[in-house]
Parts: structure tokens; sequence; C-alpha cells
């Protein structure tokens, strides 16, 4: 989830543990333990490009980093706020439902959340929604204001954290079901187009869940293309990108390039564009794919000594997009 989105719910997260007994401190708190595994952003200062890709989500998102931070977290906020009737292990069961609910909540966007590093560098995740979907992040949002706004004991303030935590929960349980459905229909359809594949991959399309980027494949390439969840016929007009493999052979040793392989799973394909070889990750989307079916990936890593390849994952997500390509992104969500 995106930065915003994990302080409003952590904000919430401590209104509801202390309520009227510790004040507005509780919103701080919370605000600030569910930040904390986003502090990776710091190593963007010395890593590079690629490193940072690996870094982000890594070891500040896995089980050990929150079995030693919670602790930490549990002993300065107790020393601070003495003296203080609250029970340390109250303190350990707050910071700990806040740290690790981060670690959850970012295992359902499509990015990768390294829960067991540094003992092993699989990524998890459930690619159920994306990371900036305003029908999740609004409702913690605005209850995070108002109980900044409302008094200390205002009986209100009960209803609110309820509010901006359990309205989120029943949308995300909403995308969990669309996640379902979708699978189901593309492995149903990938079937009757007789399309072979390894692997595939569904995630929903930008800012909202109802439609969901499709791709299929196996070493040699992908089968791209896009599922509604209004959908009525079964079938999807799929996209073939080569994987072109052989394009990295001079190049795949290098310690950059197996970095990028790593982080993308093996969902990548490569190409040459004029004199520049490109990685793209295809798990970040398409460009208006809705559009233009052959359009560029939003993550397109240039292989060419002093590239600017910073914010590789954000350059592609809203590039060409205009009034046409918001009403085309309408109609086709509302499906075929």
């Amino acid at each position: 989830m995106d930065s915003l989105t994990h302080i409003a719910v952590g904000a919430c997260v401590g209104e509801a543990f202390f309520e009227r007994g510790f004040g507005k401190k509780a919103l701080f708190w919370g605000a600030l333990a569910q930040s904390i595994p986003d502090i990776d952003f710091i190593s963007g200062f010395w890593l590079d490009t690629s490193e940072q890709l690996l870094a982000h989500r890594g070891f500040t998102h896995s089980i050990l980093f929150g079995l030693l931070i919670v602790p930490a977290f549990a002993m300065t906020a107790d020393r601070v706020h003495r003296p203080h009737d609250i029970l340390f292990k109250k303190w350990l069961l707050f910071f700990g439902v806040e740290v690790f609910l981060h670690l959850l909540l970012d295992v359902f966007n499509n990015y990768g959340v390294g829960w067991f590093e540094p003992f092993s560098h699989q990524r998890f995740s459930f690619n159920a929604i994306y990371v900036a979907d305003a029908f999740f992040s609004i409702w913690p949002g605005i209850a995070f204001v108002v109980l900044l706004v409302l008094k200390r004991y205002h009986p209100a303030r009960r209803f609110w954290w309820k509010f901006g935590l359990f309205l989120p929960l029943i949308y995300l349980a909403y995308c969990t079901y669309n996640k379902v459905n979708i699978d189901k229909d593309v492995r149903t359809i990938l079937k009757s187009q007789n399309i072979a594949y390894d692997r595939y991959f569904t995630t929903p399309a930008p800012l909202q869940n109802w439609l969901w980027f499709v791709v299929a494949g196996n070493d040699s390439g992908y089968h791209v293309g896009f599922r509604s969840v209004f959908d009525s016929k079964k079938e999807i007009s799929f996209q073939y990108f080569a994987k072109n493999d052989t394009l990295l052979a001079p190049t795949k040793d290098q310690p950059e390039v197996q970095r990028l392989i790593r982080f993308s799973q093996q969902f990548y394909t490569v190409e040459q564009w004029n004199d520049t070889l490109v990685f793209n990750d295809l798990r970040f989307g398409q460009i208006t794919g809705w559009v233009d079916p052959r359009e560029k990936f939003v993550f397109h890593f240039y292989l060419k000594e002093g590239a600017d390849n910073r914010l590789v994952v954000q350059r592609g997500r809203f590039a060409k997009w205009d009034w046409n390509v918001v009403k085309a992104f309408y109609r086709r969500i509302k499906g075929n």
C-alpha cells in the first residue's frame, strides 16, 4: 500500500487499541509504527536502481525485522510515557499488530514482499489490489482526519476508528473475491483458447479492482490481455510478446541483469529499442494497454551504461493518460 494509507490505517489501529486512555498520542504511535517497514526508502541514497528494487520490501518487510523492531518500539514507548498504567505486553501486542499488519497489507499488491529475508529471497504477492486504490484508502483517511479533530473523550471516536478499519477490510475481502473469480475465468479461457503456459498471473489495472491485467506464458514468451469482472464473453483478446531471452546473452552474467531477473520472478521480456536494450518487467502492467494492445510495458529498464532508470517502477504508470484514455478505460471496465 502507499505510505499515506499505512499512516491512516496505523492511526486507526492506535485509536482502537487505546481509545480514550492514551489520547491522540495513540494516533501518532500508530502512524509511526505502521510506517517503519518503509524505512527501506533510505537505501536509495547509496544503492543503485537494481539493488534498490530488491531492497524495497525486502529485509524491513521480513518477519525477522518485525520480531526485532517490535520489542524496541515497545521499550521506547514504555519509557517515554512513564509514569503510565499500560502493561508492557500491551505495548508489545500493539506494535506487533501495527508492524505485521503492514507486512500483510503489502503482500496484497504486486510488488512482492520478502517475508523470509535474509534466509530466503522468495517474494510473496497476492496481486489482489492495486498499490494506490482510493476505494481502499479513502475510509481510513477520512477516519484519521476526524480522529485528529475530535476531542479526546468525544463519544464518536469509537465509531470513527471502526469506520476506518472495517470498511477497507470489507473492500479488501471484495478484492480478494474478484481475484479468485478472475483467476478461475483466466484458467478456463487459457484452456479453451489452447494457450500453453507454465506460469501466469493476474493483477488489477490502475486505481481500481474491476479491470485486470492478465499475463500467461513460458520461457518463449507471454500472452498479455485484460479481463473485466463485468465481461460476459468467455474469451480474452491476447497479444503475444516474445521473451527474447537470447538478447540478454552478452550481459546475462552481469549482477545488474541477474538482479532484474530475480526481481521479475521470470515475468520479463527483452526488447531492442534502437541502440538500447530494454528489460520489461510485466508484473507492473502495460501503458494504456486497453487502448493499444501492443503498447509498451510500465516497467522498462534501460540496459545501457549511464541510462536514467530512477523511478523505473513509476515512470510508465500514467504515461500517455488523457481524457480519451480515461474514457476508454471506463468503457473497458464495463465489460464486453
